[in-house]
């Protein structure tokens, strides 16, 4: 199965790209014609031998390909090759290196499993063996199960490169990226021309991002209280909880044998999961909002803040559930709790799983670092335009005028188009530059922050492909565990626990933020994004489902800004309705506008 998709993905690429001369695309056709025609053989007299051959001349085909492709790609006699070939060339190579990464990938689950069933069925023949000659072992049997390490079926980390740095290396996807820079001169260019008319003079006092992002020493203070909490609570707790659970198990009696889920003793580990529990949710629950209530700390200081909280928690839960079953399942011996070290690059590093060790990058490449920094800058000023020339103008007058459904619909549609911006905005200076650099910094291989959402035909597809990192934890921590505490028949209740924490999760962030309660995000991800992901949850293909999806992306863009955008100058502009209560859970917008 794996060999023959294999074949027909090879066969795409030499007949579609056509970079092979003649004679090679027939010697490769050639060992492929063997291979399907060996592989297909019987168990017959010299199937064996037959078989050999064909893998190897498959083998052969696998290894030689790529660097054929590469020595047939090069430039002959220093001739010069025309930019649309070398953009061939490049888009070929990467799509190349990533069928032999997945294809790799592939043979070695085969091989592992291979394995696993191998050592199985000779484990189960020597004790079936030593029970049929009278002998017993002094080690009692363990299954396989029983010591394997607890993420085996877990997140695969491997070396990779985003795929927008790959498809910036071809110089079409290049020209879309300078669209935007265009765009973002032209936006600099008319506030600057705007301010000269209004004021005599140019302003370059950035009022918006000083307010956005003030007081950040109370930032950094209630940062730094929650990383060191998040640093050594959590690793002294699981430590001391760690020896204390191998020592009270190996003291038991010799004739009773330990069950692993069993917490042995039960009061020491209530107080240790208490202590743990407590911690979540004062330590980095409670503490970091009660700071930016107290200090009243604006929207994007607030952001930060309320962002780092969510990220120490999810971190904390990651290591705590990777490494209780080591704790649990395996010998003391055996037991190798992870160093402080080890923890510690797992909390900068930009996954949300933990594992003892990550594939790593041989070196930093500091001028990549630097301008992954420099487009997160970028990004932040073009944030900054798109408010002044696009919301602010549309959104600060409006309580001053009739307000109609008409108004309403108008304002969201002119909201789309600003809204989209943002959002584009957001995933590429955090999913792809923050994260990345970061990666580089700590020389963190796996850059797989995201995959192809754009070309997603279903929600169900975006909601995996969006944002992976985030994506992962939902699925290892929540869905997959959900499904080993109920039977495998609760799935879609498992599916619907997954939306309703992600919705409640994003709701409590802009709730904060803002410093308002207006559910416009949970609203939409509980009655639109789950109710669409599970009736086109099919195998959606076809440009026409794209458009749909990029036209409920576009259309729920805007109607989060203009409704965000009137809640927030409605809160500005008029006085409370009732009491506080009622205030906080009411928007103010739905009384505050004159209805036409």
């Amino acid at each position: 199965m794996c060999i023959r998709m294999a074949q027909t993905l090879m066969i795409s690429l030499l007949t579609d790209l056509e970079l092979l001369d003649l004679d090679l695309q027939n010697f490769f056709f050639k060992h492929l014609v063997q291979t399907s025609s060996c592989f297909r053989g019987g168990n017959g007299p010299g199937s064996n031998r037959v078989k050999e051959e064909a893998g190897a001349s498959y083998r052969f085909f696998i290894c030689t390909f790529p660097a054929l492709i590469m020595a047939q790609t090069s430039v002959p006699n220093g001739s010069v090759c025309s930019r649309s070939e070398t953009n061939n060339i490049v888009s070929f190579r990467s799509r190349a290196e990533m069928l032999k990464e997945d294809f790799g990938s592939q043979l070695v689950h085969q091989a592992d499993c291979f394995l696993v069933q191998s050592a199985t069925a000779i484990g189960t023949k020597s004790s079936k063996d030593m029970h049929l000659n009278g002998k017993t072992s002094s080690v009692p049997s363990r299954d396989l199960s029983e010591v394997k390490a607890p993420h085996e079926k877990g997140k695969n980390f491997q070396e990779r490169e985003s795929l927008l740095d790959q498809l910036l290396e071809v110089n079409h996807i290049q020209t879309i990226q300078h669209m935007f820079v265009a765009l973002l001169i032209l936006f600099v260019i008319s506030t600057l021309i705007v301010d000269y008319i209004d004021e005599g003079r140019l302003v370059l006092d950035f009022e918006l991002l000083s307010f956005a992002f003030g007081k950040l020493q109370w930032v950094l203070t209630t940062w730094l209280a929650m990383f060191v909490g998040t640093l050594f609570v959590p690793y002294y707790l699981l430590s001391h909880w760690t020896r204390n659970y191998q020592t009270a198990r190996h003291h038991q009696p010799n004739n009773t044998r330990p069950k692993p889920l069993l917490p042995a003793p039960l009061g020491i580990t209530v107080l240790y999961a208490v202590s743990y529990l407590a911690f979540q949710l004062l330590g980095l629950g409670m503490f970091p909002l009660y700071y930016v209530v107290k200090f009243d700390l604006p929207p994007a200081s607030r952001f930060i803040v309320i962002i780092e909280q969510v990220r120490f928690m999810m971190k904390t839960h990651s290591f705590v559930r990777e490494n209780i079953p080591k704790c649990m399942y395996i010998k003391d011996s055996q037991v190798v709790f992870p160093s402080l070290s080890q923890y510690l690059y797992f909390l900068f590093c930009p996954t949300l799983i933990y594992r003892d060790a990550y594939p790593r990058t041989p070196k930093i490449r500091w001028a990549y670092v630097g301008i992954k920094f420099a487009q997160v800058l970028g990004c932040l000023f073009y944030t900054y335009y798109i408010f002044t020339r696009l919301c602010i103008p549309m959104y600060k007058n409006i309580h001053n005028e009739p307000f109609t459904i008409k108004v309403l619909v108008l304002n969201i549609f002119h909201s789309i188009l600003p809204g989209i911006l943002i959002f584009f905005l957001a995933f590429f200076s955090f999913l792809h530059c923050w994260l990345n650099m970061f990666a580089e910094m700590l020389r963190f291989a796996d850059r797989m922050f995201y995959e192809d959402w754009w070309n997603c035909t279903s929600f169900s597809q975006y909601f995996r492909k969006w944002n992976v990192v985030v994506h992962d934890w939902l699925f290892h921590y929540v869905y997959r565990d959900f499904l080993r505490v109920f039977p495998r028949r609760f799935r879609v209740a498992a599916t619907l626990s997954v939306f309703l924490l992600s919705a409640v999760i994003h709701e409590y962030i802009l709730t904060v933020c803002f410093g308002f309660f207006y559910p416009v995000l949970f609203f939409l991800f509980i009655c639109f994004g789950m109710v669409l992901k599970f009736l086109l949850d099919g195998e959606n293909k076809g440009p026409v489902y794209n458009i749909m999806l990029w036209a409920k992306l576009f259309l729920g863009q805007g109607v989060l800004l203009s409704l965000y955008s009137q809640e927030w100058y409605a809160r500005i502009h008029c006085p409370p309705a009732q009491g506080v209560l009622w205030d906080t859970v009411v928007p103010r917008s739905w009384s505050c506008y004159q209805w036409g």
